[in-house]
């Protein structure tokens, strides 16, 4: 007798629970072939605003956390994503990549997670500084986390192209509220599953599933999201900016529109973690 497979409900990732969206709607999601695979949720603002709480939540705990312990925590995310490469190599199969393309985006998401987890407690040497002044004080300059982060990841690479807008925003302090590719969240949903058994806390990465044109304006004038890294074509890069404008956000835009090679060196930069610092200057006198 056949039986009938138990298939997995795709679920967002907030505060460290798999939660529904709040308005219980859901969007079909075929796959490469054209087969019914899952109902996503599809979140709303609220939803939005929930794990922006979340991560209001789990930030100051996270930022006062040594470098060196951040940096073991992503690298602990690199070892699961090693371990269910294979899982999610066949994902990413089932929904149109080659396998050996899927099996390379795999392997760079490892390895960008490694990146950013070396520079944990080695960034704060290059960006900061001893600052020579004309008067008798020793003057710093140093980093401190943002907040909350926005990332809007692209609709390709669905799963190294969220890697690699995340892991630099979180290796300093900062917090996520992520939106998965609307075209392929499940990768983006399998991530979630490994971070709910890593060692990050719960609510420093969110991750949302959704329409962009529901949830990108919220993005941009939300006032509790310092800053705002997106993937995104002209009409949505031009709503972002608008929106940060009145709301004084940091924003870093990717065209999605152009070629971009994710899988190169050009795509991981200690100046990716810089773009989501602020600088304290201190000064203190000499031999007090």
């Amino acid at each position: 007798m056949s039986r009938l497979p138990v298939t997995k409900t795709p679920k967002p990732y907030v505060g460290g629970a798999f939660i529904r969206s709040e308005s219980g709607r859901t969007y079909p999601l075929a796959d490469a072939a054209g087969a019914f695979f899952a109902h996503v949720p599809q979140c709303t603002r609220k939803d939005l605003r929930n794990a922006v709480e979340a991560a209001a939540k789990a930030g100051p705990g996270w930022a006062k956390r040594t470098a060196y312990n951040r940096g073991q925590i992503l690298y602990r995310l690199a070892e699961m994503l090693e371990a269910r490469g294979d899982e999610m190599t066949g994902t990413l199969v089932r929904f149109g990549a080659a396998r050996a393309a899927a099996a390379r985006e795999v392997a760079a998401s490892v390895d960008r997670l490694v990146y950013y987890a070396g520079w944990a407690d080695k960034y704060e040497q290059v960006l900061g500084n001893v600052n020579p002044v004309a008067s008798p004080h020793f003057n710093f300059t140093v980093t401190e986390p943002m907040g909350i982060v926005g990332v809007i990841a692209p609709d390709a690479p669905a799963l190294l192209g969220l890697v690699s807008l995340v892991a630099p925003v979180i290796v300093s302090g900062n917090t996520v509220v992520a939106l998965a590719s609307e075209a392929t969240p499940y990768p983006a949903v399998l991530l979630g599953e490994m971070l709910a058994t890593s060692d990050l806390p719960g609510g420093v990465v969110n991750l949302l599933t959704g329409f962009r044109r529901e949830l990108v304006p919220t993005f941009a004038t939300h006032a509790h999201l310092r800053a705002l890294s997106a993937a995104v074509g002209p009409e949505d890069a031009k709503t972002l900016r608008l929106g940060a404008a009145d709301s004084i956000k940091r924003v870093r835009i990717v065209d999605a529109t152009k070629p971009a090679d994710w899988l190169s060196a050009r795509a991981e930069s200690v100046y990716a973690v810089r773009d989501f610092l602020e600088f304290k200057t201190t000064w203190h006198p000499i031999g007090a």
